[in-house]
């Protein structure tokens, strides 16, 4: 990984000129997890908690464990991508600013994929989802056009990609929220059943991107 590939990377997303992202609409007014349960609505792909691909060789294991993490280098986490021909560049700078925007609170740094054997691949798919944690290889997140690609929802299914769980699956949760189990959607219960998670000493976030309400 080289200072280059960044500086380009950082180049390129600052090229991009403001409005040409979120499909026409206003960031601040679309919810992450609402745009998700749409898309994945009716969709044939195997998900749990809405937007999360099972690995099954990892079924009993959680993302905490060593294999699943991005490794760390010089104090940063390096994470290479490679962007499906098949979007617009349009669509294509959607993606790059939302992984741009990891820069600023986090030590990951997204670069452009070269010859690294384990990287992301952004594709159209059905839906929107994500592995949990590396995977190995080229671990696909998909984006499918006209309905994921906002700011939110890249960076929701980045971050399980990165190991995240739903905020609301959080160990401490019960110390923050109560979840009313009686008004969740009828089959959407298992979106808050808790999880062993490590919460790297943050407070609960009301306002993750990650956080589901009903």
């Amino acid at each position: 990984m080289t200072p280059v590939l960044l500086f380009v990377l950082f180049i390129s997303l600052s090229a991009i000129p403001p409005g040409a992202t979120d499909n026409g609409e206003k960031q601040e007014s679309l919810d992450a997890s609402d745009i998700i349960e749409r898309a994945n609505a009716n969709i044939t792909t195997h998900l749990v908690d809405g937007d999360i691909v099972p690995n099954l060789r990892r079924n009993a294991m959680p993302c905490t464990a060593t294999g699943c993490k991005w490794p760390k280098s010089r104090g940063h986490v390096y994470v290479p991508v490679k962007i499906s021909p098949n979007y617009t560049t349009t669509e294509r700078n959607i993606i790059i600013r939302a992984l741009v925007t990891f820069r600023a609170s986090t030590c990951i740094r997204f670069v452009l994929r070269t010859t690294q054997r384990d990287y992301l691949y952004f594709f159209s798919g059905s839906g929107c989802w994500s592995y949990l944690g590396r995977q190995g290889r080229g671990q696909r997140v998909s984006l499918q056009k006209n309905v994921c690609l906002y700011t939110s929802t890249v960076q929701h299914e980045v971050l399980h990609a990165l190991g995240f769980h739903h905020e609301q699956v959080r160990s401490d949760r019960d110390r923050y929220v109560s979840i009313l189990f009686q008004n969740i959607k009828p089959g959407q219960e298992g979106n808050f059943k808790k999880q062993q998670t490590n919460n790297l000493g943050t407070p609960y976030d009301f306002d993750s991107v990650m956080h589901y309400g009903k």
